[in-house]
């Protein structure tokens, strides 16, 4: 096998659930191989630099095997090593969002009549 779509790969290798997600990736410009942005069609080959970015963070990783099927994660796994700065890098953003204040904590309950009254004029509704 010489190359290998990239939604193909991306989905063979679990950075998204499925195909049509990584092909709207691509289009939306997350995806980029080697610094270039990536077209759902285009090939991907061993070796190349892929920097993709979905909910899980932004992973920057090296292609090592190619597979058009997809399989166990730990099979997933073996298809492509996250670089050290990627992984660092998205560690800390995790760590980051844990440590910032949930919004839902600040939550008082239902809205009062008043404050729906508000929130109607807010909308154009009253």
């Amino acid at each position: 096998m010489n190359g290998v779509r990239m939604d193909k790969w991306l989905w063979a290798a679990r950075f998204f659930k499925t195909r049509s997600q990584a092909a709207n990736a691509c289009e939306l410009g997350r995806v980029q191989s080697n610094g270039v942005l990536a077209k759902p069609a285009r090939e991907v080959r061993v070796g190349d630099m892929i920097s993709v970015k979905n909910e899980s963070g932004e992973f920057v990783v090296e292609v090592l095997q190619l597979s058009e099927i997809r399989g166990p994660a730990p099979v997933a796994q073996t298809l492509y090593r996250e670089t050290e700065a990627s992984r660092e890098l998205r560690l800390k953003r995790a760590e980051e969002r844990r440590a910032m204040p949930h919004s839902e904590a600040f939550r008082e309950g239902r809205p009062s009549k008043r404050d729906r009254r508000r929130l109607d004029r807010l909308r154009g509704r009253g």
